[in-house]
């Protein structure tokens, strides 16, 4: 079966990674950074996953991301996909969306690693 792998990533910390399907966070859905209480916390918090996820879009969003997967997976030249995931800093949205992806593809029987490339950054002050 192909290797799924999802990055998550900040596009201020540097340029996008290479990947089969890269979804930009930063200007559709509000970020948990502008919140006073979670900007120094991360997505390993879980107020930060449920400020996520509880924001209008994204459960359709990991959904239509979870459906894109397979239909990659299942291509007749399925290979390896590589999903990229961006937000501003990389450390709310684009890992906690990265997290959630994993878990759907798990309830697909679809094993995904996920490398959060910038979840270490320090807080960016903007």
């Amino acid at each position: 079966m192909a290797e799924i792998t999802i990055i998550s990533f900040g596009y201020l910390h540097g340029d996008q990674p290479t990947a089969h399907l890269t979804v930009d966070l930063r200007h559709h859905f509000r970020d948990p950074h502008v919140a006073p209480e979670l900007r120094h916390k991360t997505a390993y918090d879980l107020e930060v996953r449920q400020a996520v996820s509880g924001t209008p879009g994204i459960p359709a969003l990991i959904e239509a991301l979870s459906d894109t997967v397979v239909a990659f997976r299942n291509g007749p030249s399925a290979g390896r996909v590589q999903v990229a995931v961006g937000c501003a800093g990389g450390r709310h949205r684009a890992p906690a969306v990265a997290m959630a992806l994993r878990l759907a593809l798990a309830d697909e029987d679809i094993t995904a690693t996920i490398q959060h490339r910038d979840l270490h950054q320090p807080v960016i002050n903007r």
